[in-house]
């Protein structure tokens, strides 16, 4: 599911939203997903990419990808935080996911 709407990132910058997606992946567990298209990059990052990518298990949030402004790409794995070097959007995507299998139980 892929939605695309036209979002306010700041009152002069207008940013497209390529993704907004929450999968239910256990009765405690979820993934939210939200990626978008913005015109310049965000303070930190090269490309034309605003995303915040979380999994939450138990209310908690236990893995974190984003590029806040000023901090650039990096990803939070529990208390730890470390960059990332973000190249596409479906890379971005896959090696989430990756990170979301090695959390889930067996």
């Amino acid at each position: 599911m892929t939605t695309h709407l036209t979002v306010g990132i700041n009152s002069n910058m207008k940013a497209e939203l390529l993704l907004r997606q929450r999968h239910q992946t256990a009765d405690n567990a979820f993934v939210e997903l939200r990626v978008w298209r913005v015109p310049h990059p965000v303070c930190g990052s090269e490309h034309e990419y605003k995303y915040a990518l979380a999994y939450v298990v138990k209310g908690i949030c236990v893995l974190r990808y984003d590029n806040e402004a000023g901090k650039g790409d990096h990803k939070h794995v529990g208390p730890i935080e470390t960059g990332y070097r973000f190249t596409t959007p479906a890379q971005l995507l896959a090696d989430f996911w990756r990170d979301v299998d090695q959390w889930r139980p067996e």
